[in-house]
């Protein structure tokens, strides 16, 4: 039996239609309103980006759904949890790391209205183990405290690509992003015999560290930080592989060097892994809705310290009570959709409407697939491939006007402007501002440049010279609308 996925465009042409007002549309044609209770505690579970990443969700996208529930009688907040490493200066990594970081990408509570908190605690220990035994390849999943401590999850996910995990979407925003520190480990396969980081990846024992050459070869022993790595008197490296937890952060240190060879087997284990995650959260969790823009569809993920080009337009929002319909939803529709000129989709050979786009503009290395978590998550039990996609209409202009002084403009504005006029009728004959009655406007309409030349009496000619104000230009007797006595005859501009 399909799952219902509910859509809208990303067309915008009045407030109804604007995508935030399109978010809680689609929330309640969803029933997602129905999941909120009186007094229920909700949390909004998001990407609050990266450090320098731009292409994730904007904070009034959150502030909508947090208004909403509110009005529901909820009582919401925004969350993000602690990531891994990554890399030797990750900005996410610690509670402290990780609120900065979300307050400079605009997510504090005076924008949400409603806090914003890190759902794992200051480290990632703050957690909630849950048994799964219909787990492909997991078996247990730790699921951040805050979230599993709610009564509902809305999980609020930017559509986008992942280097890792292909795609990034309701299944990721839950299989890593729900998930403690701890979780993360698990998720990535960190201390797996076969494919953790440990046990798969390539590493050129052989490697010699010229310190002279490389100026921050000291990254190397300083990526890890449990210390495994060591750089020995011949310049060799010394690797503790056994102890490996699989954070990540050695990867992009020893990856460019060529010490590391990235391994598609443990890439494809951590894409599995995030599924059963993800069913994790949905036992944890009383009641769990998805809403998904795919809206700046980057082809990495908001954890990435920059955001490219979108690999295709923007599509729209989409709201469901399954994580993987939703998902599946949303890669048909980047399936189905040309690419950006100009965008990593055209520069790998795939912007043509009708061709995958995440398994080479998303993924980091060739081999993944798009729809591995999304079959996983069908196997385990967790949703459904099959749905059927309901076109919502808009809700109305009145739903959406501004909540906060709801009276017509005469009755807002009129004693406040006998006070303070803002128009200054006593001047001009009433007109109130000094301007000239009438000019040629298909003058300065044409695309290759105005017909009319640079007034005589301007300082500045857009030449790159100044020039006297002495009412001489140097560009001749040319016509322009305001001087005295001059003919109003148009002339073509020269680029002198």
């Amino acid at each position: 039996m399909p799952s219902d996925v509910y859509f809208m465009d990303a067309r915008s042409d009045s407030a109804d239609t604007s995508l935030i007002a399109k978010t809680t549309t689609v929330f309640d044609a969803a029933g997602l309103d129905k999941l909120v209770s009186p007094g229920d505690v909700v949390a909004i579970k998001l990407h609050c980006g990266e450090w320098n990443s731009s292409a994730y969700l904007r904070p009034v996208y959150a502030r909508a759904v947090a208004d909403r529930v509110k009005e529901l009688g909820g009582r919401p907040f925004v969350c993000d949890t602690t990531t891994l490493t990554y890399g030797p200066h990750s900005s996410r990594a610690t509670e402290l790391d990780l609120l900065l970081t979300a307050e400079r990408n605009g997510y504090s509570s005076a924008v949400l209205g409603c806090p914003f908190i890190a759902a794992d605690g200051y480290v990632g220990t703050s957690d909630y183990r849950v048994d799964i035994p219909e787990g492909y390849l997991l078996k247990e999943a730790y699921v951040a405290q805050a979230i599993a401590a709610a009564d509902v999850l809305i999980t609020l996910t930017h559509f986008k690509g992942h280097g890792m995990g292909v795609i990034g979407g309701a299944l990721k925003n839950l299989g890593i992003g729900a998930q403690s520190k701890r979780g993360k480990f698990n998720v990535h396969m960190g201390g797996h015999p076969k494919y953790g980081l440990g046990a798969a990846v390539e590493f050129d024992e052989n490697y010699i560290v010229d310190k002279e050459a490389d100026p921050e070869w000291e990254l190397i022993e300083e990526a890890c930080p449990i210390g495994l790595f060591r750089v020995n008197d011949d310049n060799r490296i010394e690797w503790d592989r056994d102890k490996c937890m699989t954070c990540l952060g050695c990867a992009n240190v020893l990856n460019p060097r060529g010490i590391f060879q990235p391994n598609q087997m443990m890439f494809d284990a951590t894409d599995i892994a995030i599924a059963d995650a993800a069913l994790g959260v949905c036992k944890t969790v009383p009641k769990v809705g998805f809403v998904t823009l795919a809206i700046d569809v980057s082809p990495k993920c908001d954890c990435a310290g920059f955001s490219d080009i979108p690999i295709v337009p923007n599509l729209g929002v989409f709201a469901s009570t399954d994580p993987v319909a939703i998902d599946q939803a949303c890669v048909d529709a980047v399936t189905a959709s040309p690419g950006t000129p100009g965008s990593l989709s055209e520069e790998m050979g795939v912007e043509d409407a009708g061709e995958r786009k995440f398994d080479l503009a998303g993924a980091a290395i060739e081999g993944l697939s798009e729809q591995t978590t999304i079959n996983t998550a069908v196997v385990n039990g967790l949703g459904t491939r099959d749905y059927e996609l309901h076109h919502v209409a808009p809700a109305g202009r009145e739903k959406f006007a501004f909540p906060y002084d709801p009276r017509p403009s005469r009755q807002r504005f009129g004693r406040i402007f006998e006070k303070f006029q803002p128009f200054p009728f006593d001047r001009h004959d009433g007109h109130g501002f000094d301007r000239l009655p009438d000019v040629d406007i298909e003058a300065v309409k044409p695309h290759d440049g105005p017909t009319v030349g640079t007034h005589s009496h301007a300082a500045y000619h857009g030449d790159g010279t100044v020039h006297p104000p002495n009412g001489s230009s140097s560009r001749g007797n040319e016509w322009h609308p305001g001087e005295e006595g001059s003919s109003q005859t148009s002339h073509s501009h020269s680029n002198d």
